[in-house]
């Protein structure tokens, strides 16, 4: 959903290439979002103080589109879902987050549904994302993730969430939303964490199947501290945050242990302008 311009701009270039009677609507959302400058942010503000709102013309584009061409629905649905996202932004609490977390299960079930009742996916995301929410004090705060909407979704004999950790290496992050991207140290896992249990009792690198639930030992049942590493990391604040209470066993199907993890190495990419010229998309 942090795409809404790239987005937005191909879905004008296929209304434009194959159904022209609706470039008006198409016109009216992508003149909403830009009077704001292309600043989704300052867009939130403006929704909460002045009561400034694209969500009409967004929903409308995306209802005219939807079961259209795979490609124009999605990024229709990615217009929509990012509007409601960032006015979202602004009420505080689970609502945001839940919006982000309700695209990802709604953009999975699109995709299984265009491939056939025989499809499967792999979903990478972050532990926070995969966990069920149901195992986790994430519910408490009224969160839901993408793992507990897919088990509700297609069953839980259909979904394996896998989820993964480490007790200490480095990792690629960024210190706050919209920081630039950094190698940072991260520190040996919390005592009593579900990390430091497994840096004292499992090998170097393993993977933990769930057993049946009356076969499963203390470490998958009890309640413990699981750390959090995600978009946004602060390795500072270990001490007392950035670890989210888990019963393992519950939050995933299997587990993926790294003693110690080296921070991915980017690839180079190249700057690129994603302004459009003034006079897009008319040409004129």
């Amino acid at each position: 959903m942090y795409s809404l311009w790239e987005s937005l701009r191909l879905v004008l270039t296929w209304v434009r290439e194959h159904e022209p009677d609706r470039i008006p609507a198409a016109m009216r959302a992508y003149h909403c979002f830009r009077a704001y400058g292309e600043d989704l942010n300052a867009y939130a503000y403006a929704t909460r103080v002045h009561g400034a709102s694209c969500e009409e013309t967004a929903v409308r584009m995306l209802i005219d589109l939807r079961g259209r061409d795979l490609d124009v629905w999605q990024n229709a649905e990615v217009v929509a879902g990012a509007e409601h996202y960032y006015r979202a932004l602004m009420d505080g609490g689970p609502r945001s987050w839940n919006v982000r977390d309700r695209h990802m299960d709604a953009t999975l079930a699109r995709l299984l549904d265009h491939y056939g009742p025989d499809s499967k996916a792999v979903v990478w995301a972050h532990n926070t994302h995969v966990g069920d929410a149901q195992a986790t004090d994430q519910a408490k705060f009224g969160e839901v993730t993408l793992g507990s909407l897919a088990r509700g979704r297609f069953g839980r004999d259909r979904v394996l969430l896998v989820g993964l950790g480490s007790h200490h290496g480095t990792v690629v992050a960024g210190r706050q939303w919209g920081a630039p991207m950094e190698v940072m140290g991260v520190p040996p896992g919390r005592p009593g964490s579900i990390e430091d249990i497994l840096h004292a009792e499992a090998p170097e690198r393993a993977l933990f199947v769930v057993p049946p639930l009356g076969q499963r030992p203390d470490l998958l049942v009890d309640e413990l501290a699981h750390r959090a590493i995600g978009v946004v990391y602060r390795p500072e604040r270990e001490a007392w945050g950035n670890y989210v209470p888990s019963v393992l066993g519950d939050r995933y199907d299997a587990f993926l242990w790294f003693d110690e993890t080296r921070a991915v190495r980017p690839l180079h990419t190249h700057h690129v302008d994603v302004h459009e010229p003034e006079t897009y998309p008319m040409g004129v």
